[in-house]
């Protein structure tokens, strides 16, 4: 049974896991648009999402959650800088989620997850 389970596990113990996401998120913010599994992406819409939201608030307290959930220095300063004012109207659904078709080496199905505009 799936009683209360609420994100896919993507293979990896936890830490493992939030250091995977947090890095995607930051690649995500500096980049703008990356390629990745889809469950990946499905994942990563969560935790970006989250951190978007949170700069969108813009206080010390704020800052200082994201710095330590996200650990990039540049990825925070574009987040708090430009992606917030950018997304300050938008009530949520920041990023977009493009299927690509299935990768070469195994088949697993790809996807592309950007920022919307």
């Amino acid at each position: 049974m799936r009683h209360r389970m609420d994100h896919r596990r993507l293979g990896r113990y936890g830490s493992h896991r939030r250091a995977m996401l947090s890095n995607l998120a930051a690649s995500l913010f500096i980049e703008g648009s990356l390629t990745t599994t889809v469950t990946r992406a499905k994942e990563l819409r969560r935790v970006a999402e989250k951190f978007i939201t949170r700069a969108k608030g813009g206080s010390v307290h704020d800052r200082r959650i994201i710095r330590a959930r996200l650990g990039h220095k540049e990825a925070s300063i574009k987040l708090f800088e430009d992606l917030a004012k950018r997304y300050a109207n938008r009530p949520g659904g920041y990023t977009r989620i493009i299927k690509t078709g299935p990768r070469l080496g195994d088949g697993s199905p790809m996807a592309i997850i950007e920022l919307v505009e």
